[in-house]
């Protein structure tokens, strides 16, 4: 994870330096809820669903060209699991609230499908983390995962001044075999409780507003 997060930094400090423009984002989002569940074996499972909620997030996106821009994002969901468990050789048959909240650090690709208008529709591919914080009210039990996250959004950008805009988006985002029996119930003991995994994936609506830095051209292009 070390050598995929230092790899996503030297890329963006890259683009940082060939960018024709800056963009600071401030995000509001609401995610849907999500099922999660795995079968181990018809003595070792888990099922539940993770709630919905609003997630905030920042972001960071350097235009290396009219047409395209990479993006630094950082997302936080603060939510619970409605989730039951069983193991028959440790934790038996349970079930229970899990306390979660969910960083998503992800480098983001947008093609924007229009040149320098006030309309910017614009698709993107997003590759990071997700690192996942869970307790266990019933037992205590505290864990963290870091997993590795993709993401994919369609949207558009309103530009309202030759600076400021705002964006509106629709995103599915997964987090792989992130959600797990191990991480949300385990008692802390080896070989102790349910050590299935479900990868976990949202689907997110939402927006936000950005300013621009650099040499931003809100005119349309024109060609001959």
């Amino acid at each position: 994870m070390r050598k995929y997060t230092l790899l996503i930094v030297v890329n963006l400090l890259a683009a940082a330096v060939y960018s024709q423009e800056t963009r600071i984002y401030g995000y509001g989002n609401y995610v849907f809820q999500d099922q999660v569940e795995s079968y181990s074996s018809s003595t070792n499972y888990f099922n539940g669903t993770i709630e919905d909620g609003g997630m905030w997030g920042v972001g960071l996106e350097f235009k290396v060209h009219d047409e395209y821009g990479l993006e630094l994002l950082y997302q936080r969901h603060d939510t619970k699991a409605v989730v039951h468990y069983y193991d028959l050789a440790s934790v038996g048959d349970k079930g229970g609230d899990v306390d979660l909240g969910i960083n998503w650090i992800m480098a983001g690709a947008n093609r924007y499908l229009t040149e320098k208008r006030s309309l910017e529709p614009f698709a993107g591919l997003m590759l990071g983390v997700a690192i996942i914080d869970a307790k266990n009210p019933d037992n205590g039990n505290k864990q963290s995962a870091t997993k590795f996250a993709w993401g994919f959004r369609l949207g558009t950008n309103v530009l309202v001044s030759e600076r400021i805009g705002f964006r509106f988006h629709a995103q599915i985002q997964s987090a792989t075999q992130a959600a797990g029996g191990g991480l949300y119930f385990g008692t802390g003991g080896a070989g102790v409780g349910v050590s299935t995994y479900s990868s976990m994936t949202q689907f997110v609506l939402g927006g936000g507003v950005f300013v621009r830095f650099g040499h931003p051209d809100p005119k349309p292009t024109r060609h001959p």
